[in-house]
C-alpha cells in the first residue's frame, strides 16, 4: 500500500473512531447511563461474573472507579455482588444478562441489522482481508495498552 493509501485508511480510521464514540455517547444517553458505561457491560455479557479486580484489568479502570460503575449497575439491577462460595471476603459480579440485553438490544437494532447487511455483501476473499486487518489492529492496540501501562 502506498503512502497516500495509508494515509487515507488511518483518516477513515480516525473517522470512524470518533463516529462510534458519538454513537456509544448516544447509546448510554437514551439507556439512562453515563459515557461509555454501556461498554464495560459487554464484559460481562462476553465473559459472564467475575471479580471488581478482574473488571479493572479488563476495562483499565481503577479499582475505584470500577467500584462506582459495579454500584451504578447494581441499582439498575444490570449486575448483583455475590460471596465467593469459597472465600466469603471475595466478591463476584454477576450479571442480569436479560436485564441488560432488554435495555440494550432496542437501542443497537437497526445499527446491527445494517451493519450484518453491509458486512453480507462483501465477498469471502474480502471478510478474510476485513479478518485480517482487525486481528492485526487489535493485537497493535492491546501492545500500545501494554507498553503505555508500564510507563
Amino acid at each position: 500500500m502506498n503512502d497516500e493509501a495509508v494515509k487515507m485508511v488511518r483518516r477513515l480510521g480516525q473517522q470512524y473512531a470518533y463516529v462510534s464514540l458519538q454513537m456509544h455517547e448516544t447509546v448510554a444517553r437514551k439507556a439512562g447511563l453515563a459515557g461509555t458505561d454501556h461498554k464495560y457491560l459487554g464484559f460481562f455479557l462476553e465473559k459472564g461474573e467475575m471479580t471488581a479486580g478482574e473488571l479493572s484489568n479488563l476495562t483499565g479502570l481503577t479499582t475505584g472507579a470500577v467500584t462506582g460503575l459495579i454500584d451504578r449497575f447494581e441499582k439498575r439491577d444490570l449486575v448483583k455482588r455475590r460471596f465467593a462460595p469459597e472465600d466469603r471476603r471475595k466478591v463476584i459480579i454477576v450479571a442480569n444478562t436479560e436485564n441488560i440485553m432488554a435495555l440494550l438490544a432496542p437501542l443497537y437494532k437497526d445499527f446491527r441489522s445494517k451493519t450484518e447487511e453491509m458486512l453480507a455483501s462483501f465477498s469471502d476473499a474480502d471478510s478474510k482481508i476485513i479478518e485480517a486487518y482487525f486481528n492485526k489492529a487489535i493485537e497493535i492496540a492491546k501492545e500500545t495498552t501494554e507498553q503505555l501501562n508500564k510507563q
